[in-house]
């Protein structure tokens, strides 16, 4: 291949076996960029007198949002593994609903817990780079169908979903945990 002398004056030298890469002043514009790319959080002690209300305006505004080096990474460490998981959230199924009978008040704030637990449960296996969404449902049963459907955009090669039912004489609990990888 041959280079022209303005070439090689504007850093262009992609000979055999070279490139952009081994340019003379690209070791620093990455170390540049390297540098510019972390931000530090700092929080400001609100004065003490004034309400709650006006609390979040004023340290929320002095907060930068914390960016992370590019690590280029396109696939997870550790794929998410659908059969561990649902196992561990049929066992806090099991456990948390074994002697519970329906009633309305109390699964709208057990379904909650229920979805802490479960999210709790799964973060434990170190899925990392990994976003779950935890739906917790009870349905009474009085003898109705019912279909249950969700539809998401995902990535099939990295995103998975888990499914774990719980069912009673008179109703079914059902657990669906959906994990999202996020680059």
């Amino acid at each position: 291949m041959i280079v022209t002398q303005r070439e090689r004056e504007r850093g262009r030298d992609i000979g055999r076996g070279r490139s952009r890469l081994h340019a003379p002043g690209y070791a620093q514009i990455l170390r540049d960029r390297l540098r510019e790319s972390f931000h530090d959080v700092q929080y400001v002690e609100p004065p003490f007198d004034e309400s709650i209300a006006d609390l979040g305006k004023e340290w929320k505004s002095v907060l930068a949002k914390l960016k992370f080096a590019n690590s280029y990474r396109m696939e997870p460490l550790k794929k998410f593994q659908a059969h561990s998981v649902e196992t561990k959230v049929q066992q806090i199924l099991k456990e948390s609903l074994k002697d519970v009978k329906y009633d309305d008040k109390v699964f709208s704030h057990l379904s909650l817990e229920l979805a802490d637990r479960i999210l709790s449960a799964v973060k434990e296996f170190g899925y990392h780079r990994y976003k779950f969404v935890i739906k917790v449902l009870f349905i009474q049963k009085t003898g109705q169908a019912i279909n249950i459907a969700s539809r998401w955009i995902w990535d099939v090669a990295w995103d998975s979903w888990v499914g774990a039912k719980h069912e009673t004489e008179t109703y079914v609990a059902l657990a669906l945990v959906f994990a999202l990888y996020c680059e």
